[in-house]
């Protein structure tokens, strides 16, 4: 039986949520809307238009929607060519492949994106294929994109892990029907990800590689 895991990758294998809350508050600010960057970092790990919804509120003018998530990918695009990988996130994947692990990635990242960011992990050889927001109705906390990663892996949801660092993705793994593991390298606290769905938290990709024996991934 085939066993897929799961991956996000912003922030769950690269180091990039605060790279990510920069570029949108920047963009934010050069529309006129003044917003903490706490408050963007919450909403990191949605889509754009969600985002900007969960930031600005449903009352907002979401006929400029269109222009804040032109401006944060421009200003986001930026650091493609310095985008940090979090300590062992290549390592990881490679050895969960070597496992006999079909690792999928599931993130909302695309295009040049999502090729500066597979540059970073470093792990081409271990990745069979990735579930993108653009494949999907619904991103995160929808279970769509999670489903869909399952089904390019083509494992059950018994049979399968999601791993990721934000409320988002630990509600869209639970939904489902996953085990989930979270963790602590997006900034999120613990307790979050727990009262979200996470089965069990990590520190970062390290932490998980050194801890496989003993965790869902062994």
């Amino acid at each position: 039986m085939t066993r897929a895991a799961v991956f996000d990758v912003d922030g769950t294998l690269a180091d990039t949520n605060h790279l990510h809350v920069t570029a949108w508050w920047e963009a934010f600010r050069q529309a006129g809307h003044q917003v903490p960057m706490h408050a963007v970092h919450r909403a990191v790990g949605l889509p754009s238009t969600d985002l900007i919804a969960h930031v600005l509120g449903e009352d907002r003018d979401a006929s400029r929607d269109a222009e804040l998530s032109a401006a944060h990918k421009t200003l986001y695009g930026q650091y493609f060519d310095r985008l940090p990988a979090l300590p062992d996130a290549g390592r990881l994947l490679e050895r969960l492949h070597d496992d006999g692990w079909t690792v999928v990635l599931a993130t909302s990242a695309g295009g040049a994106e999502l090729g500066a960011l597979r540059r970073a992990i470093d792990a081409d050889r271990a990745i069979s294929a990735t579930a993108s927001a653009d494949d999907v109705d619904e991103g995160k906390p929808a279970p769509e994109p999670v489903e869909h990663a399952l089904e390019l892996a083509g494992a059950p949801a018994e049979h399968a892990v999601f791993v990721g660092d934000t409320v988002w993705d630990m509600r869209a793994g639970a939904r489902a029907g996953v085990r989930c593991v979270g963790l602590l390298c997006g900034g999120i606290p613990r307790a979050d990800l727990t009262e979200a769905g996470a089965d069990v938290v990590y520190d970062d990709p390290a932490h998980l590689l050194a801890s496989l024996a003993d965790s869902p991934l062994a």
